[in-house]
């Protein structure tokens, strides 16, 4: 069935460094509440909800059921849960809706990267048998990804420093970031990378709506259409990848019509400065792009949301008039191993 998806609504909370006052599900609901707020649906009204979030990060198993809950699961609702990026949820949502199957759906993520240390958290997602044991963090793996593309020729720290600043300076205009205006550079976490050049560790939530055909229309006045979405995965294995380009995030944008026409804006899901370098290159964005407008992953990055919030910002400046042709990018694992891409277009106007 070839139906129209969109969004027609965001939400986000405000990112912070910690939340020790409040647990996931405190932390979550008052972003359902505005999301739906701004659609004037009831939880009732929902087809489908599907969610992302991690119980490595929670630290117990089947965390999410326990947001589930204050979602509001009875009477049973048409529910999935991902263990992933809530760009994922919105993925399986968006076949869920393009099947007929449901006319609106609930996409919400969430995490909280404040109580213990997630650069060793994340090793988890690492070959078990080779890589894992070797503890490489978060960090130094990026790290070898930015060497690599100084190596190359293709960037160098001074860039990398300018990708960092531009983005906070950027999310000045962001209520919600947790890093705004000018940040220190600061001294190397891991050579050639300075704490500017990596993301704020910090905890967030998120959610977004989709609705399909004249229920988009009827839920928002110019909705936000996925004209085409689609996700790639590199090779598990760091030393088989060639770390200076990302072939997934191409084949992804190719098979969602990113080539197609221009975008005038990008949200790129870019924790480390030296990933947006790869990123332009793949997604040939040139300069008339706008890149980041919102401050992306550099300026508040909730790991399980913040693939999810890029989506949201490209459709909420559709939303706002203020972009006609967005692409937006999430990525999960190390190095950009996994990336997904959507092609996001407003109403002509």
């Amino acid at each position: 069935m070839n139906r129209e998806i969109a969004v027609v609504a965001f939400a986000q909370s405000d990112h912070r460094r910690t939340s020790d006052e409040s647990s996931e599900v405190e932390m979550l609901m008052p972003v359902l509440h505005e999301v739906l707020e701004r659609t004037g649906l009831k939880t009732a009204d929902i087809g489908f909800t599907c969610s992302g979030s991690s119980d490595y990060l929670a630290g117990r198993a089947f965390s999410f059921t326990l947001a589930l809950d204050g979602v509001g699961a009875w009477p049973p609702i048409s529910e999935s849960h991902v263990e992933m990026d809530g760009a994922w949820a919105l993925y399986e949502a968006w076949v869920k809706l393009r099947t007929g199957d449901a006319d609106t759906a609930l996409v919400y993520s969430y995490g909280k990267s404040s109580p213990g240390s997630v650069r060793d958290v994340l090793t988890r997602q690492l070959d078990p048998y080779y890589m894992a044991p070797l503890w490489p963090d978060s960090v130094a793996l990026a790290a070898l990804q930015a060497q690599a593309l100084i190596d190359a020729g293709r960037t160098d720290e001074p860039a990398l420093a300018a990708v960092g600043a531009r983005s906070r300076a950027d999310a000045g205009t962001n209520p919600h970031a947790q890093l705004r205006g000018s940040v220190p550079q600061g001294d190397y976490l891991v050579r050639p990378l300075r704490t500017g050049d990596c993301p704020p560790i910090g905890d967030g939530a998120a959610a977004v709506i989709l609705a399909a055909g004249e229920r988009a229309r009827d839920l928002c006045e110019r909705p936000a259409w996925i004209r085409g979405i689609d996700h790639r995965v590199e090779a598990h294995a760091i030393g088989v990848r060639d770390l200076t380009d990302s072939p997934s995030t191409r084949l992804a944008a190719e098979r969602a019509g990113a080539f197609e026409r221009p975008v005038d804006t990008a949200e790129l899901h870019a924790p480390f400065s030296s990933q947006e370098v790869v990123l332009r290159e793949a997604l040939r964005l040139g300069d008339s792009v706008r890149v980041n407008p919102s401050g992306g992953a550099l300026a508040a990055n909730p790991v399980m949301a913040a693939g999810l919030i890029r989506i949201g910002e490209a459709a909420a400046r559709i939303h706002r008039g203020e972009s006609d042709r967005a692409l937006a990018h999430a990525t999960s694992g190390p190095c950009l191993q996994q990336n997904l891409v959507a092609v996001l277009e407003g109403d002509p106007r």
